[in-house]
Parts: C-alpha cells; structure tokens; sequence
C-alpha cells in the first residue's frame, strides 16, 4: 500500500501523537509499504523510511512548540500527494492541516482516514473558555465527518464522540512494548537518581509499602491540562514522600519553581531503557490529567508492574479499571486524589496486586498486532472505494475549498 500522512504535530515535540505515529511509521517501514508525511516545518526529512514534508504554520501563543497549518496556501502539498499517487489517506489530530489531507484524497478518489487522539474542546473548557471550546467541537465534528472512517484510541472515547454527532467511527487502539516496559527493569541506581539522592539500601526495591522512601512517577508532557500540580499537595499529606517528573514542555519552569520546596526530580524525556528503568523502579504511577482519550502512559507504567492512581474519566478507563489495575478518583476532586495516593501507601499488598493485575491485563497488547489491525483497515477502505467510486456531494466540495 501506499499512505500518505498528515500530522498536525510532529518530532521534535514529543507527544502522544508523536509516538503512536513513529510506532505507525516504523511498522509501515518493516511491511513493506510506502508511506509520505505531511507535518509543521521542523521536522526531520525523514523517518524510517518515510520521507517528510514540511510545513510552515503559525505558533500558537501558549504553546509555541504547536503550529497552525493553513490548509490552503502550500501550493507544493497537491504536487507532491499527486506525484506520490496514494492508496489512501490518513490525518491524525486533524485540526486545520487536516482539511487539506481530506480534500486532497477526494481529488484522487482515494479513502481519507481521521483518527482522534486530544480532546481539545474538554482542555479548553477546563481552562475556562466555554464558548470557545463549543465552537472548536463543532469544527472539529464538521472536519471529521468529512473522512471514510475516523478512529478513536478508546472504546470510552467512541462512545463519547458517538454522542456529539462524529459519523463512521472505528477503534483503533494502542500497544505497549512489554518487553521494553518489563518489572525486571528496578534498577538501584536509577532509583538513587530518581528519588533526589535518597541513600539506596538493600530491600528498597520491589518494597512499595516502605513508607519511608515511597517514591512516585509521573510520565507525561508538562503543560497546563496535565495537572501536574495536583501533586504539590501530596508532599503535605505523606511523609517522606519523592517523586519523580519524567517529560518536558511549556509548564516545566512553573512548575520546578512550585515544587522547588519538595524532593522532586524533573528528568527531562527520557527514551527507551532509561524510560524502562525509570518506571519499573518507582513504587507506584500518579497521572491526574482528566481528558485523556487513552493514556499512552498509563499502559507502560501497566506493563512495569506500576499500580496506577488516576481520575475516573476519559479513555484511559479502558485499562484502568478500579480495585483491579488502579485506584480511580473523582477527576475533580483534589482530596480524592490525594486519598487515594495515601490509600496506596499505606496498603502494600494492594499496590503490589494492582501492579500485577495490571501487568496481567496489558501482556499481549503488542504494537504489531494493533498496527496489523490498522492496516487491516486500510485495506479493506481502499478495496470498497475501488468497488465504489465516491462521488463528491456540492456541499462538501464547497467546505473543502474546491
């Protein structure tokens, strides 16, 4: 087959979506396929063996590692997905760039896949602005229903997405490497680094209930809708708590200069088995973000063995059932969540149990079985469209800048 991508975000941020898309990018390169991606200018050339085509775009004020792409003005966009000759389409997050990838499959009589991976109308709403955040979910119902099929990373975000009026919805959800993401991971110098040189002792690891040296994690990027400082709070209820920030983004200065009092280490990102060791070597995963659609994060930290404390909401409750592989808190609720960290604490053998049940449930959840059921889909898209030409209503010809 041969795909053509178009990513609203893209390396060198490092995200969620980023690191679904090298996963897609990576198995598209070992199968054989022939792939091309559109992403904001600043990335590299190319990745696996995908060439990529930059864009430039406009920084978004709050977040100036994310552009806005128009999806009009890139003259060189046509020539190249026409040169290339697609199979099929697929824009991922698709927010502006994405009306671009639709319009141009249309013009080719190819499929046009969207996947949805960040609630931003939820991030919106929460940081206040209620109108617009209603007309962003209305734009971005408008441009999903525009594709053949648009993918959710959850069963809990279809069906939230079924709700609000999204058309023609499909799972397509996550894997984890749980041969990178492995117990047998706890390292004793990691957990030295980890832990703001707390002095390392024989029986520290794999003894999560020694309240002395708990040591916590979060993984994830640090920006506003994280919540990252629901956890400043924690160092007032436990004693002799540590914790550990793994990631990076917009948010890391406030919040180093928040936690500056606390023994917290901020790690920057951190990759493979730096990454592997940091998370089997903690003692339990806290993740207070409440508007996740799947929590990458959340299935690693799973695969370590890690028992989770996370809010009852969004798609990560696929996986994060509670009592069983997490202990769940009222997403808006702050004592909750800190009950809920001191619960953990003081009960070892429910942090063990949580972690191996946890384990348990994400084991067979590889990347090569999700990504052989994605192209799956692609394949059988590109076989119906062959069987039935689509014909281009007036309406959607003029919304798509024809």
């Amino acid at each position: 087959m041969r795909i053509a991508l178009f990513t609203e975000t893209f390396l060198p941020r490092v995200d969620g979506v980023t690191n679904t898309l090298c996963r897609l990018l990576d198995h598209l390169a070992a199968c054989g396929h022939d792939s091309l991606l559109f992403a904001p200018a600043g990335a590299p050339s190319t990745y696996a063996r995908t060439r990529i085509i930059g864009l430039n775009g406009w920084p978004l004020p709050a977040y100036r590692d994310f552009k806005i792409i128009s999806p009009f003005l890139h003259a060189c966009v046509g020539d190249a997905v026409h040169d290339f000759q697609p199979d099929l389409v697929h824009t991922l997050n698709p927010i502006t760039l994405g009306l671009a990838a639709i319009r141009h499959a249309r013009q080719l009589g190819v499929p046009a896949v969207a996947s949805y991976h960040t609630d931003v109308p939820g991030f919106m709403t929460r940081w206040g602005y209620r109108l617009p955040a209603r007309v962003m979910a209305a734009w971005l119902r408008l441009v999903h229903n525009q594709a053949d099929l648009n993918l959710c990373p959850s069963l809990v975000t279809l069906a939230h997405l079924k709700t609000q009026g999204y058309q023609r919805l499909g799972l397509w959800g996550r894997g984890v490497d749980t041969v990178l993401f492995h117990p047998n991971k706890r390292s004793a110098q990691w957990r030295a680094r980890l832990s703001h040189d707390l002095p390392v002792h024989p029986g520290d690891l794999g003894d999560p209930g020694d309240r002395g040296k708990l040591l916590l994690l979060f993984v994830g990027r640090l920006s506003h809708e994280k919540r990252v400082h629901w956890l400043r709070p924690i160092f007032d209820t436990i004693p002799n708590v540590r914790l550990a920030i793994v990631g990076d983004g917009p948010a890391r200065p406030a919040l180093e200069r928040l936690f500056a009092d606390t023994p917290t280490t901020f790690m920057g990102v951190l990759r493979g088995e730096d990454l592997a060791h940091a998370y089997a070597t903690v003692d339990a995963f806290v993740f207070p973000s409440p508007n996740e659609t799947l929590g990458n994060v959340v299935l690693e930290a799973m695969a370590s063995g890690l028992p989770v404390i996370a809010p009852r909401s969004g798609g990560l409750l696929d996986h994060a059932i509670d009592g069983e592989t997490a202990l769940l808190f009222s997403p808006e609720d702050q004592n909750d969540f800190k009950q809920a960290v001191r619960r953990l604490w003081a009960q070892p053998d429910l942090a063990e149990r949580l972690g191996q049940t946890g384990r348990a449930r994400v084991e067979h959840r590889s990347w090569a079985a999700v990504l052989d059921g994605l192209l799956n889909q692609y394949a059988a898209l590109i076989t119906m469209r062959r069987a039935h030409p689509f014909r281009i209503p007036a309406a959607q010809q003029a919304f798509l800048g024809y």
